[in-house]
């Protein structure tokens, strides 16, 4: 959900700019925590928060790395020098870290643990003590934050994974540290901006149709487009529509959150600055598929550290 890694191909992202006029003050809210324990090990590779602004840093300069350099982000002067993605969101979010501790070492330098993903997150707790979640510079959020039965909303975002490292392992390590979050801290939705490539949604009539039509979050939980972005979706009749091309013409980000048991907001949002067309995933936790609770285990136990 973002400018645009793809889900299974740079991962599981949302868009990589911050909402003009965001306002976070006093800088983080609260220290890093050193010890932050392990979310998840599969093999070599270890999922975890950051511990440090270091850490921090390398989170960023892999965005950087999947969102301006193999991507079409453009990158303003200051994330030209420094070679980082940075918004102020990072300030208020945790980051969650893919590390791979047998990265192979660089010439000359003794081998260390290596940040290969990332992901972050923001909760609603947080994120109501400043200028609320990254999505509202797209969606109106009101139905989500109104909603009685969802009062712990965990915002996904910056999600991106270096490309020798784009296998089911990683992405699989990622859910799982996102799953275990989601039960320390008790959240009971999620959601994020996911993108379909291009600006011209004529040419994505099939899938946003398809989008439309069969997978429509219900009316008391159905976010919309702000008015002055909104952008229609149904575009065909419902009967016009074949599913299997419209499922193929998806991102894969899009499917993967889909088989989750995610529903989708109304209308899309076009960013031409990234060239992809937005839509708002919304995903209640006790809605997703239990194929997926099975597997990684109701406690998160499949891949504990």
């Amino acid at each position: 959900m973002s400018a645009n890694p793809r889900f299974g191909e740079a991962a599981l992202p949302f868009r990589p700019l911050a909402p003009a006029g965001i306002r976070i003050p006093g800088g983080r809210r609260e220290p890093l925590d050193p010890n932050a324990p392990t979310l998840g090990r599969l093999g070599p590779l270890e999922v975890r928060l950051a511990r440090t602004r270091q850490e921090i840093k390398r989170s960023q300069s892999i965005r950087y790395k999947v969102f301006y350099e193999e991507m079409s982000a453009i990158a303003d002067a200051m994330a030209m020098m420094s070679r980082r993605d940075v918004d102020a969101f990072d300030d208020i979010c945790d980051h969650m870290l893919v590390i791979d501790h047998e990265a192979p070492a660089k010439r000359f330098q003794r081998r260390k643990p290596k940040v290969v993903g990332t992901y972050r997150l923001l909760r609603r707790d947080i994120a109501d003590r400043y200028d609320g979640f990254y999505s509202t510079s797209e969606f109106d959020l009101s139905p989500l934050l109104d909603a009685r039965p969802y009062r712990r909303i965990l915002e996904l975002g910056r999600s991106c994974v270096l490309e020798p490292y784009r296998s089911k392992r990683t992405l699989e390590l990622l859910w799982h540290g996102v799953w275990t979050y989601t039960l320390e801290h008790g959240c009971d939705l999620m959601i994020g901006c996911a993108s379909l490539e291009g600006t011209d949604p004529d040419l994505l009539a099939m899938p946003l149709s398809f989008l439309h039509h069969f997978c429509r979050a219900p009316d008391g939980l159905r976010p919309s487009a702000l008015p002055d972005r909104f952008v229609e979706m149904n575009r065909m009749p419902k009967e016009a529509i074949n599913a299997k091309a419209a499922l193929h013409a998806l991102p894969p980000l899009i499917k993967g959150y889909l088989r989750l048991g995610a529903k989708i907001g109304d209308g899309a949002v076009i960013d031409h600055q990234f060239g992809t067309t937005d839509v708002l995933i919304v995903l209640p936790v006790d809605e997703i598929n239990t194929r997926y609770i099975n597997y990684y285990g109701a406690d998160a136990s499949r891949h504990a550290g």
